[in-house]
């Protein structure tokens, strides 16, 4: 019996989460979140992040975070495109992200690498996280706008793709940064890790985090 295409994708997903696998789709994507538990990762799960309905959480209405914390897969990538969805739901520094390419700050809670920016103003940016301290490149807002147009439901799909000093990111199938570093003393390799900003009241979500390892 030959399945469609789509109604095989979920059944792929189904299958991954009731054995909690980490297998390959069709497409080549590996699941880095099976849904139930923090396998494959590392952070603060006790206070800072929890999972709820098949998704990662960190955040409560009406509270501030007391500070920036990033949950890291315990794996390092080089080359890869990298897809989930966020939602962002917050009243006051609504701000957060998906680090790529980083390493944690020994016994620190602070991580150094890029990161795919999410906030008012710097959606779909690029920030070098504890490295520069700066925006190696920002989206236009109508472009930033038109992005989040597409979204549905108050989740928007991310996407990461990074091939030698080449990162093009997405949102929403809207391409809003295309940056190649030029220094070539930054590392091209490193963990993803998902990010809360200190002082966000709300909520930051993420869920459907697949990865596919890209071979040059």
């Amino acid at each position: 019996m030959h399945l469609p295409r789509r109604l095989l994708l979920v059944f792929t997903a189904l299958i991954c989460l009731t054995r909690g696998a980490t297998a390959a789709d069709p497409e080549g994507f590996t699941p880095l979140f099976d849904g139930r538990t923090f396998a494959g990762w590392n952070g603060d799960t006790t206070t800072t992040w929890r999972i709820e309905d098949g998704t990662i959480v960190a955040g409560r209405p009406g509270v501030a975070a007391p500070r920036n914390e990033f949950l890291a897969t315990d794996r390092a990538y080089g080359d890869f495109e990298l897809r989930l969805e966020y939602r962002l739901d917050c009243t006051a520094a609504c701000n957060a992200g998906i680090q790529f390419r980083s390493v944690r700050i020994p016994d620190h809670h602070e991580v150094i690498g890029f990161q795919a920016d999410i906030g008012p103003g710097i959606t779909g940016a690029i920030y070098d996280e504890s490295r520069r301290r700066k925006m190696l490149a920002t989206p236009a807002q109508e472009v930033q706008d038109k992005a989040l147009a597409a979204g549905r439901d108050g989740w928007h799909e991310y996407v990461i793709r990074c091939e030698g000093p080449r990162a093009r990111l997405s949102i929403n199938g809207v391409e809003t940064i295309d940056y190649t570093e030029t220094d070539t003393s930054i590392p091209l390799r490193g963990m993803v890790a998902l990010q809360i900003h200190g002082q966000l009241v709300g909520t930051v979500r993420y869920r459907n985090i697949r990865i596919r390892e890209l071979v040059r």
